[in-house]
């Protein structure tokens, strides 16, 4: 790609909602994420539900991890403490990096917002096949918060002074 480093690159996403109980009507949290990322000007090329079971999530986010076609995955829900909260288990031995800051500053932009309740978010960032990857909690205001406070910027290609789309943009490979 002969892109100007300095010129807006679209970035092809995948949005994966955990729900036992949401479909494509009733996921405002998975079209939010879509909204927002169509907004910024990327561009969604797969959205589905799955249920919150771990091999489930495992294997749509690992097929999307395999996928060339895409490049940032999004998953809302699953990433809380109940019985069936599997997100992490099921997406953190897919990653062969982990962003730990991502977690951290998530959950610092959502204090903010709902105080010590944060501290059971258990969301998460890596990098796996030259694809980013972020699990999100499945409250369409965390999903806002993330993407407004940290992933807007940080997939941005003109971001400085470092930013992951660089990552993910082919020929690319090192931060911008």
């Amino acid at each position: 790609m002969s892109a100007d480093r300095d010129s807006f690159v679209p970035l092809k996403f995948a949005v994966l909602t955990v729900s036992d109980t949401r479909t494509e009507e009733t996921d405002r949290s998975g079209q939010a994420l879509v909204e927002r990322l169509e907004e910024a000007g990327h561009l969604l090329v797969d959205k589905r539900i799955v249920v919150d079971d771990v091999y489930r999530i495992r294997a749509r986010v690992a097929a999307w991890i395999a996928d060339p076609e895409v490049q940032v995955i999004l998953t809302t829900g699953g990433t809380g403490f109940t019985g069936r909260d599997s997100t992490p288990e099921a997406v953190g031995v897919l990653l062969d990096k982990t962003i730990e800051g991502f977690g951290e500053l998530f959950r610092h932009l959502s204090w903010q917002e709902i105080g010590s309740s944060t501290i059971q978010s258990r969301c998460l960032g890596g990098l796996a096949n030259a694809t980013v990857v972020f699990c999100l909690p499945g409250s369409t205001g965390a999903c806002r918060t993330a993407w407004d406070g940290i992933l807007c910027e940080q997939l941005d290609s003109r971001h400085k002074p470092c930013n992951f789309a660089n990552l993910v943009i082919p020929g690319r490979g090192t931060h911008g």
